[in-house]
């Protein structure tokens, strides 16, 4: 996520920590940086240049100037920045505390936005709330089929109807969302490739008599640009709330996220990280800031950990690690709980500074190679790898689709691991998202 500008934003830091002392003559340079990397990111042109100079009018602060470590003060420069653009501080939904809580959801075709009502529902699910689903998208082909497997797939409640008035269809939903006792419900509106009269004047019916207490714009990450300029069409027309953005996982570049905040004055509540039904992130900008800068965020990590990982499994992980009794049979089942955290990339893209290292080996694919070299062994060359010969290599080899050199290699990585896990037993060894 947001690789070219973590890489530029990281050159530019670097380059910083090589000066004595931060003064006007070395940071224009730096500043010259900053807006090209920012422009390059698709930042909205105004919002770069309104950052360049927040950036200078801090940096060039009498505190920073007679600083002795300036690199630590401008990364912190950055951080403060970067945190402000994307909002300050993490907004939720605002429900209810009478009852009902109502959401639109809104946005263009192929935004993401049928998947995300399933997604939203499904978070919404895991925080307590009885979540119940509203088919108003009568004009994509499919588009009520589609949220129809989803809500099943999650195990919540829609409503739908073949009729062609998408209004009437959001009334007769909310009564029927009253009678189950449904505490929140979400509204699925029907998006065009661009913004039209007739999009708006049917979401703003629907807004209208479903009088929502959330319209959550649904922005493409991965179009920079055009989903700010879609994002104010739809908050002159119907006074969003704050914004969805999904494909983050993707190719991201970033400009969305640092831009959209400061255009419409709206947060930003979540952020669409895959494909799967979980992978929606409440947003911080604390966290996310941090993201980009490489310095990861250890806090969403935990919270993936603890909501992801079997935690009696880790019980006996931590136990094994202080014994000393860590085998590949332990390695191929933590493989499987790192896989329940999501692509490796993300949880890379988490760990502080792992920006800074070259994670070739560290991919989806590998991961499942690995696996597979491990599954064409015997359990009892999983317990003991070290009565594993030249002729079981080979066997092993043969029988995972994979070369001899690649079983060797790990084999090797399992003896370092198991090494650096003696020196980790040694100590009071905990796992930090143990209770």
């Amino acid at each position: 996520m947001l690789e070219q500008l973590q890489g530029h934003l990281s050159k530019i830091i670097k380059n910083i920590k090589g000066q004595g002392k931060i003064s006007e003559s070395n940071i224009s340079d730096v500043l010259r940086d900053i807006r090209i990397a920012l422009l390059e990111a698709d930042v909205n042109l105004k919002v770069a240049k309104k950052f360049v100079e927040h950036v200078k009018d801090k940096a060039l602060g009498e505190e920073v100037l007679k600083s002795v470590t300036p690199g630590q003060q401008f990364t912190k420069i950055l951080f403060d920045e970067l945190k402000y653009f994307l909002g300050d501080e993490s907004k939720g939904i605002t429900f209810d505390s009478s009852g009902q809580t109502i959401i639109v959801l809104a946005g263009l075709q192929g935004c993401g936005k049928t998947t995300t009502c399933a997604k939203l529902a499904s978070f919404l699910k895991k925080k307590g709330k009885v979540p119940y689903l509203i088919a108003a998208d009568l004009q994509r082909p499919a588009a009520i089929q589609q949220l129809e497997t989803l809500a099943k797939s999650i195990d919540v409640d829609i409503f739908s109807q073949n009729i062609s008035d998408p209004s009437k269809v959001v009334v007769s939903g909310l009564k029927e969302a009253t009678k189950l006792n449904k505490d929140v419900v979400i509204i699925d509106t029907a998006g065009r490739l661009h913004v039209d009269d007739e999009m708006m004047s049917q979401l703003e019916s629907i807004v209208q008599v479903s009088k929502p207490h959330e319209i959550l714009f649904i922005a493409d990450g991965m179009t920079g640009q055009d989903a700010i300029v879609s994002s104010q069409a739809f908050n002159d027309s119907v006074d969003i709330t704050g914004i969805i953005l999904t494909k983050m996982d993707g190719d991201a570049k970033g400009g969305a996220a640092l831009s959209i905040k400061d255009i419409i004055d709206k947060p930003i509540k979540f952020i669409g990280m895959g494909e799967s039904i979980n992978n929606l992130e409440s947003f911080y900008p604390e966290r996310f800031a941090s993201r980009i800068l490489g310095m990861g965020d250890v806090v969403t990590l935990v919270e993936k950990a603890q909501a992801s990982i079997d935690e009696e499994s880790m019980k006996n992980l931590e136990q094994k690690i202080k014994n000393q009794d860590f085998s590949l049979l332990d390695f191929q089942d933590q493989i499987k709980q790192i896989k329940k955290m999501g692509p490796l990339s993300q949880v890379m893209d988490m760990l502080p500074g792992a920006n800074k290292f070259k994670v070739g080996d560290l991919n989806e694919n590998n991961l499942k190679w690995v696996e597979a070299i491990i599954s064409s062994m015997t359990i009892k060359e999983r317990l003991n790898p070290n009565m594993i010969d030249g002729s079981r290599r080979k066997r092993i080899a043969l029988g995972s689709g994979r070369p001899v050199q690649e079983v060797n290699s790990l084999l090797k990585q399992y003896k370092n691991m198991k090494n650096m896990m003696k020196t980790m037993g040694k100590g009071k060894f905990k796992f930090p998202f143990i209770k």
